[in-house]
């Protein structure tokens, strides 16, 4: 492996680990602030206000790091997000933790730019691999971060998010010392009409082959905003479980995901397509989210895990199939502009599952993971009709 990648590796895994922190303890954490008993319809907020900056800034940012380089947008994602774990542990109001959030959105390109990245230094022919292994990196973070957040959580309550401003400060640090730059800065200027962070989006909508790919993603993106905003309230409502068992189940599927997502991808890939690769991950998180929606014991959580993981063999596949999709002078831009459909879909997805849970909770906890089924349903014929060659690259890499 090479360096860059490996530094772009650990700084995902510390990135995982810094958010995995706060998934067990958030609800408790607004519950001290506010005094509220109720706090899905805060913790979709938080969440929706961080999109909203998220979607605004993203595409901004893929396209910056298209001209000054990745290396600089990254530094500065990562900066604000150790700025954002400061205000949630030391806020003492609700203000404070969305101004905290706000920021965290307005800077958030790391995801986006370290795909760019990847995609900079990868031949095509290996990238449904190395996405894998960046996925993998992800779910290496959730098997450490959650168990710890929801141990120190429940010593106290402030505790893990001060450990994900330290370790988004390492992650700073380890990135400004020995990550190099992919994508030296071009010596055009900077067209001023390529900060409007609508402008991408003009241009993708302009581009309709483009179109199906970017609604997978947004649908992808909002069935996983459910496990954040609910996951930790439906431990607590249906099993009982404190910090620690939240931050178990999570670290539980940290560890089968990292596994499928390092082992499975490519052999996926070469068996079923990337298609049916794609098709494969739906069926197997479909069948483990119907399972845990009628469970009544917390042990049936943990044995879904492996098939609840097994949706992760899509993900990478889908993403080299994006990739596909631009010339590499576009790579940062489309990917912002795909971080943009994950960002709309964190604004809408928290508030919708909020509501569902908020229906359903009283008489039937789980019943929030059925409505999680019924949007990747939505997504099986748009992935049936996803083209798996270039649909007219000329086109697709215009102006």
């Amino acid at each position: 492996m090479t360096r860059p990648l490996l530094v772009i590796f650990t700084a995902i895994v510390l990135d995982a680990v810094g958010i995995g922190l706060i998934f067990p303890i958030l609800p408790s954490l607004l519950q001290e602030v506010t005094h509220a008993d109720n706090v899905a319809p805060l913790i979709g907020i938080m969440t929706a206000l961080y999109a909203v900056m998220q979607f605004v800034f993203a595409p901004v940012l893929g396209s910056l790091s298209d001209r000054l380089g990745r290396r600089p947008v990254l530094l500065i994602s990562l900066a604000g997000a150790a700025i954002n774990y400061l205000f949630l542990a030391f806020a003492p109001n609700l203000w404070m933790l969305l101004l905290g959030r706000a920021i965290a959105g307005l800077t958030s390109a790391n995801i986006s730019v370290a795909t760019a990245y990847i995609t900079d230094i990868t031949p095509e022919d290996q990238r449904a691999r190395r996405f894998g292994l960046f996925n993998a990196m992800f779910g290496i973070g959730f098997i450490v971060g959650p168990v710890l957040g929801g141990a120190l959580g429940d010593s106290w309550v402030r505790l893990p998010f001060l450990a994900a401003a330290a370790l988004n400060a390492c992650n700073l640090l380890l990135a400004f010392l020995v990550l190099p730059e992919s994508r030296p800065p071009t010596r055009d200027k900077i067209d001023l009409a390529t900060l409007n962070p609508f402008a991408p989006l003009r241009w993708v909508f302009s581009v309709k082959s483009l179109l199906p790919i970017i609604l997978v993603f947004f649908i992808f993106s909002a069935t996983g905003e459910a496990y954040g905003t609910c996951w930790a309230l439906w431990g607590k409502d249906a099993f009982q479980w404190n910090g620690l068992w939240i931050g178990l189940s999570l670290g539980a599927f940290g560890i089968c995901q990292s596994l499928v997502q390092a082992l499975l991808p490519g052999p996926a890939v070469k068996l079923l397509g990337e298609r049916g690769a794609v098709l494969a991950g739906i069926a197997g998180v479909s069948i483990a989210l119907v399972v845990i929606s009628f469970a009544n014991e917390g042990w049936i959580v943990f044995a879904i895990m492996p098939l609840f993981a097994l949706g992760g063999i899509g993900a990478p596949a889908l993403q080299s199939m994006a990739t596909r999709q631009v010339d590499k002078d576009r790579q940062g831009q489309f990917q912002g502009v795909l971080m943009s459909a994950v960002s709309l879909a964190s604004i809408v997805a928290p508030l919708g599952f909020s509501t569902v849970y908020l229906l359903v909770r009283a008489q039937w906890p789980g019943a929030v993971w059925l409505s999680v089924v019924a949007v990747y349903a939505v997504a099986v014929p748009l992935v049936l009709g996803l083209r798996t060659t270039k649909p007219g690259f000329g086109a697709a890499s215009a102006d």
